[in-house]
């Protein structure tokens, strides 16, 4: 499954990157900030690409919310507006999830 993280802390994305690897996910991150028109024409990528859009809003911008659920919602894209995320609670969340629908496992 392919896992857009935007917003949060740029110092986290290798650890989140390394815990969805291990669950057998794919998962790139924005930093939240829409200065240009190329920045936000990345973020619409992103969440065009991505099977699952975790949105959080402790480090982001209120039009990087708007502009990825705007997306999210025009493509069909699940969304998840969480207020941080931390390697533990992404592994958590992947987890439950995979319990849930256990179909979601992706070939290695």
């Amino acid at each position: 499954m392919r896992i857009a993280v935007i917003g949060g802390l740029d110092r986290a994305a290798r650890e989140l990157e390394e815990v969805a690897r291990a669950a057998g996910h794919e998962l790139d991150t924005h930093t939240g900030v829409i200065a240009g028109k190329a920045t936000s024409t990345s973020l619409r990528a992103l969440v065009i690409w991505s099977d699952l859009v975790l949105v959080l809003t402790d480090v982001n911008s209120h039009n990087a919310v708007r502009l990825a659920r705007q997306v999210a919602r025009a493509h069909h894209r699940p969304l998840r507006i969480l207020r941080r995320l931390g390697p533990s609670h992404l592994a958590a969340y992947l987890q439950a999830m995979l319990a849930e629908r256990p179909l979601l496992r992706v070939a290695a």
